[in-house]
């Protein structure tokens, strides 16, 4: 449970009342307009994002590229997404949530429109990369406008929606494409935004109000700091992204990347160094909780390889599409919706927010042990009551995850400035995105190595000359000479199939210890939760000072 103003000492307790009567302090006339805009706005890039992945073969079919080429299409998206993580902080303090989202959005929309019809690969990728410098901004501002703009009584329920939003649409996207791409077109991928983002429109211009002018007395922000930050971490994503493929540091175009990325990190930190940047307020990001906060989200954003990559993957080597795959996957979204707003009442309980971090750590962690009985005979449905258990578990920790975050930015003094918000988001809006590209890095080698070796202690005991082969060879190769050309050709379909069945126990045994390593993920996840203090005050106690407080303004 959380603590409340009454068990802190008296200095304490003050401090903390007066903090939360005064935040957020730019109340939105028409909140409920405004969380809809919210939550529109974070579901959509990420909805965008995975059916980019999910529809990659189809572009590159429609492009006739190579697969050299392709890798570098989802690269664009994602790459200027970061970019415009930090760089958000800039534009955003200068011009405001609502002015920048409108405008973004609008432009968003009709990239969207446009992307389908284009025949060029390097006019895609520079639309691509125009996409993700507007949809981008999506993040960090909707979480802005909701620590700023939204009663405390309606934040459990705006945060508890908004990670619901963003968990749902990675699991419902296979779906989603899958009736794209059978009863519609391969299209509908780019047209689904076009169709959304003017609705997000329309909520953000009723839902969120005017930002006030940046007083005069303010220096202003350096745009050459910005973007060299901007530039720095874009290239050390993408370098991270292709690593594998370009076969890391053997590759000069890797080696180029990340020591151009890092050369513009090292002049971003000296611009920052030369003199105070009105902007940019580093302090609270190095304390304790937001640290700890910061590896949570990385470490949650690696438990959803489970439904990203090993569930997927474990029944596309039985060459099932993504439309057969997709049942698997979707089961996770089911209690999502439900879910959200029982946390979010049992937030304004004053349930402590880590304690539901917890729970929804423990139950991924079981969920991937109960995969981890895995076997190459599986199907989708012997994934439906576990991937259950798994949407579960990340709706509680996602949502307990951001809940957790939104308090250390009121207490930890990320509120006292509309800018150092936007510094507050951007941070976790790189690290975000960081933790998914890594550890989809990392699970990709893992899965790669694992693979060779399974592959190779199982070849150690399939070998000519031992005689449980050489029989299972000489059965199946009686079985099949009616239908080959021959005796030698009925030995080597036969060594064929024993190769392909050596390569799907190999494939499974290697999905298995992906299972085991998130659970182990999960654990560590655990252990963090137990280090991350306790706020001062819960979500029930805050929306009740607000309350109070806005009564004494009235009378």
């Amino acid at each position: 449970m959380g603590a409340s103003a009454e068990t802190l000492p008296g200095n304490q307790a003050a401090g903390v009342v007066q903090l939360a009567a005064a935040l957020p302090s730019d109340l939105s006339h028409s909140p409920v307009l405004g969380i809809l805009g919210v939550i529109t706005g974070a579901g959509l890039v990420t909805l965008t994002g995975r059916l980019l992945s999910l529809g990659l073969a189809d572009l590159k079919g429609h492009l006739g590229i190579s697969f050299d080429d392709g890798a570098w299409i989802s690269t664009a998206f994602n790459a200027a997404l970061i970019f415009i993580g930090p760089f958000t902080v800039f534009i955003g303090g200068l011009l405001g949530p609502r002015t920048i989202l409108l405008f973004a959005a609008g432009a968003f929309t009709l990239i969207s429109a446009l992307l389908p019809l284009i025949h060029s690969y390097s006019l895609l990728i520079t639309a691509l990369i125009l996409a993700g410098l507007t949809s981008g901004t999506f993040y960090p501002l909707t979480l802005t406008f909701a620590l700023r703009n939204i009663p405390l009584r309606f934040l459990p329920f705006t945060l508890a929606l908004y990670a619901t939003s963003v968990d749902g649409a990675v699991n419902v996207a296979p779906s989603l494409y899958g009736f794209f791409r059978d009863q519609l077109s391969w299209r509908w991928m780019f047209w689904a935004a076009a169709v959304i983002a003017p609705v997000m429109m329309a909520l953000i211009y009723y839902g969120i109000p005017p930002s006030p002018a940046r007083p005069r007395s303010e220096p202003a922000p350096s745009f050459a700091a910005f973007l060299f930050g901007s530039l720095g971490f874009a290239l050390l994503f993408t370098a991270l992204d292709q690593g594998e493929r370009l076969d890391w540091w053997r590759s000069g175009l890797f080696i180029a990347l990340f020591l151009v990325g890092m050369f513009f990190l090292l002049g971003a930190l000296m611009w920052r160094l030369r003199g105070p940047k009105p902007l940019v307020t580093m302090s609270f990001l190095g304390k304790w909780n937001t640290l700890l906060l910061g590896s949570q989200l990385f470490l949650f954003r690696f438990t959803l390889l489970a439904t990203i990559i090993l569930i997927p993957q474990s029944l596309a080597i039985h060459g099932f599409e993504a439309d057969q795959i997709a049942p698997a996957v979707t089961w996770s979204a089911v209690p999502l919706l439900p879910l959200a707003f029982v946390i979010a009442l049992l937030l304004l309980k004053n349930v402590d927010s880590r304690l539901i971090m917890a729970i929804g750590f423990a139950a991924t962690a079981l969920a991937c042990w109960l995969n981890a009985g895995l076997t190459s005979a599986w199907a989708a449905p012997n994934f439906y009551r576990t991937e259950l258990l798994t949407g579960v578990g990340q709706s509680f920790a996602f949502i307990g995850l951001v809940s957790t975050i939104v308090l250390q930015a009121i207490f930890g003094g990320a509120l006292a400035k509309p800018q150092w918000v936007l510094t507050f988001s951007a941070f976790f809006h790189l690290v975000r995105l960081f933790g998914g590209s890594a550890g989809a890095v990392f699970m990709s080698h893992f899965i790669a190595q694992r693979e060779k070796l399974h592959s190779n202690l199982l070849g150690l005991r399939v070998q000519s000359g031992d005689w449980v082969t050489d029989h299972n060879i000489h059965q199946m190769t009686a079985g099949l000479s009616s239908r080959s050309e021959g005796a030698a050709a009925a030995t080597g379909r036969a060594v064929d199939l024993v190769a392909e069945r050596l390569r799907l126990q190999a494939y499974t045994l290697t999905i298995i210890d992906g299972f085991y390593l998130v659970a182990w993920v999960c654990v560590i996840a655990l252990f963090l939760c137990a280090l991350i203090r306790r706020s001062p005050l819960s979500y029930g106690d805050l929306a009740r000072i607000q309350d109070s407080a806005v009564r004494k303004e009235i009378t």
